[in-house]
């Protein structure tokens, strides 16, 4: 299998600028347009929709409105987008693969209900259960256990009105400690919704969802508040589950530059778990579960409440953010032994934003430090068949403590041209205390301080589109998982640390806006999530050298234009990702190819918009090439391409709905596999795609 030399790679990416900017730059040329002439509603995805805004007030002082956001992401010289919710709102958005899914860069591959694992620039790529090497956060709130580790069943994609996305060490504001960056959901505020609004949302396999939001201003007070409820019977045997999740935030601005936001963020999440399979058995027989998880009725049971405050000062030149959080999880999970742990997380940011002209120069400084601190009550008993707490096998209390400094200083040598410099420090702190002697004393502690720093160059080539590059570093620590949790006294594992080089483009113009990111990661110590058995979800090892390479790009073109009417489009819309990720004379695994993820990812639609408010068309998703399922590289999982079709109404205003089938043509395909050193025909590392469905809804806002 081919693989990019390094001096080819850099070679390509320079060819690949130049010509781009060659080409946009005679473009430019011809046109005279800026940011506030560009009309992008028609688009029928969330790529034009992100690039380039022109600045606009803010109703709030703590929540920027989708354009501020859209034009702070653009002062980041590396891969960001903006995804708003008239792009994911309309459709089932079960998943953050409803949400992210034509997001280049971004694989969101699903196991069950609402669970999926999400790598960008191949983050996290043997995670069974549980994901790594990203940071999710919602409203700047981590959702992430402060170790680390996030799950995605607390996410309502219904309930935000814009989702951020920082690709690699893009993500500086938040730390920039994961190989995969940070995604931020945002909620609305009192201050940009409806009265009132309600939807229902119904599809195949007993799926059934209905959400309502109220939200309001009086005064300097404003409020928002959203409920939704779920239930479904699940593609295969024992995945059925149901969920309750409600987000409020109450703000109170004091003067136009002093406002404070309270959020609370309640779940309670119930999913039956239905287990890998062999490959054989995904492709022949996919609704089939695992009959060990249906004897042992594994399950994933979630409480979580989440408070927190953020407040914005705006003096002059220089805006100052602070705010505080705590979090409050209890787990119920009996799986292969029953786990039964409540998690403790606490922490807050402060961050200060100054932009001013110093010696006729624009200068731009962000500086800001992150605490995130939690524990783990952590037990473990013998499952008894059918979900039946045994007697207890394992119990620690877990210490997590994580503490992240960071500047970033952007120096405008010319009035479109930024020089970049900054960095981060982690100190971060794993301390474990076993209060269950009886196989050993398995307690421990680790602290690992790192520096990692960025550099980078930001070139506005006109209003309307970008070149960058940037040098930055990312680290992470281990977490508290799996087989570390045996062996942590006596472990060796050691922190992740990269080195990612970076070049890209963006842009918007009438009908037309693209996103083009090109990167090598340079990685030491990966961490690997390797399923050993299914009496134990994985163990975690290091990885000597490995290198995390690709391409991210994105286009969203009208292609035809005026066919009913003079403002009706049709469009083209693609993600495409491409994954060349390998180990470097690994002495177990060589040169070999990192398993978990397409080596080519594309999703494509064509759909057609008139300004009425209807839209039509197919989309596919396509893995065209086959990719392994272990180091060795001894199994592989299928290509495999499912063509989807939507159709909906949606003026912005009183009644719309659409109707979605997904795998019209009811293709059987793996979704996701459970990452082994060395797999063969028995393994049972593979989770079966969703067969054909059929997914319909109602929105209502006034």
């Amino acid at each position: 299998m081919y693989r990019i030399p390094r001096v080819k790679l850099y070679a390509a990416l320079l060819l690949t600028l130049l010509a781009t900017t060659s080409v946009f730059a005679q473009t430019a040329a011809t046109q005279s347009v800026t940011l506030s002439e560009l009309s992008v509603s028609g688009s029928a995805g969330p790529l034009a929709e992100t690039q380039l805004p022109p600045a606009a007030q803010a109703a709030s002082l703590t929540v920027p409105t989708i354009e501020q956001a859209r034009a702070e992401l653009q002062r980041t010289p590396g891969g960001v987008a903006l995804v708003p919710d008239t792009y994911f709102k309309n459709r089932p958005a079960q998943t953050l693969k409803d949400v992210l899914d034509f997001v280049p860069g971004v694989i969101v591959q699903p196991r069950f209900g609402s669970d999926a694992r999400l790598s960008i620039r191949g983050s996290g790529l043997s995670r069974n259960y549980g994901n790594r090497g990203i940071n999710v956060f919602q409203d700047g709130i981590p959702i992430n256990t402060s170790d680390g580790l996030v799950d995605f069943f607390e996410i309502d994609p219904t309930a935000y009105r814009y989702v951020e996305v920082f690709r690699g060490a893009n993500a500086l504001r938040f730390g920039a400690n994961a190989l995969g960056g940070a995604i931020n959901l945002v909620t609305p505020t009192g201050r940009d919704v409806s009265p009132f609004e309600a939807r229902i949302d119904a599809g195949s396999f007993g799926y059934l969802k209905g959400q309502a939001a109220t939200g309001g201003v009086s005064g300097p007070f404003d409020y928002f508040l959203t409920l939704s409820g779920d239930r479904f019977d699940g593609f295969r045997e024992h995945s059925d589950g149901n969920s309750v999740r409600g987000n409020a935030n109450f703000g109170y601005q004091f003067s136009p530059d002093a406002e404070t936001r309270f959020y609370v963020n309640a779940n309670t999440i119930n999913q039956r778990i239905p287990g890998e399979v062999t490959r054989q058995s995904a492709l022949t027989n996919p609704r089939a579960a695992n009959p060990v998880w249906v004897l042992q009725d594994q399950q994933r049971n979630i409480d979580s409440v989440r408070l927190a405050n953020k407040t914005t000062l705006r003096f002059d030149e220089t805006t100052l953010d602070f705010g505080v959080f705590t979090v409050q999880r209890h787990v119920d999970h009996p799986i292969y032994e029953y786990l039964d742990y409540t998690v403790q997380d606490y922490g807050g940011f402060v961050r200060a934003t100054d932009d001013r002209v110093i010696g006729g120069f624009r200068n731009r400084l962000v500086v800001g430090v992150n605490v995130d601190n939690g524990t783990i009550d952590y037990r473990q008993f013998v499952n008894l068949n059918g979900a039946v707490k045994g007697p207890l096998t394992f119990s620690t209390l877990d210490r997590s403590e994580n503490l992240s400094a960071y500047a970033e200083n952007s120096f405008f040598i010319l009035p479109n041209v930024a020089l970049v410099g900054g960095g981060f420090f982690l100190r971060a702190v794993r301390d474990r205390k076993d209060r269950l002697l009886t196989d050993g004393d398995q307690s421990g502690r680790s602290t690992y301080d790192i520096a990692k720093p960025k550099f980078g160059v930001l070139w506005d080539v006109d209003p309307t589109w970008q070149v960058y590059g940037n040098v930055s570093g990312s680290a992470e620590a281990p977490t508290f998982d799996a087989n570390s949790f045996a062996t942590f006294a006596t472990s060796n594992l050691r922190a992740q640390t990269a080195t990612t080089y970076e070049v890209g483009t963006r842009g918007v113009r009438p009908d037309l806006s693209w996103d083009l990111s090109l990167y090598r990661s340079e990685i030491q110590n990966e961490l690997q999530c390797l399923t050993t058995s299914i009496f134990s979800p994985c163990s975690i090892v290091n990885a000597d050298r490995t290198v995390h390479q690709g391409v991210e790009a994105g286009l969203e073109v009208a292609f035809l234009k005026s066919l009913v009417t003079v403002e009706d489009r049709v469009w083209f819309n693609a993600a495409y990702t491409y994954n060349d990720f390998f180990f470097v004379r690994d002495a177990l695994y060589g040169n070999n190819r990192l398993p978990g993820v397409p080596t080519h990812y594309l999703r494509a639609e064509v759909l057609y918009r008139h300004p009425s408010g209807f839209y039509a068309g197919p989309n596919v998703e396509w893995s065209p090439q086959s990719y392994f399922a272990d180091n060795a590289n001894s199994l592989t999982v299928p290509a495999y391409a499912l063509l989807n079709l939507r159709i909906g109404f949606d003026q912005g205003s009183a009644w719309s709905g659409y109707l979605e089938a997904r795998n019209l043509l009811d293709k059987r395909y793996i979704s996701s596999v459970a990452i082994a050193g060395i797999a063969n025909a028995s393994s049972e590392i593979f989770n079966p795609g969703t067969g054909r469905a059929i997914y319909g809804g109602l929105r209502y806002r006034w």
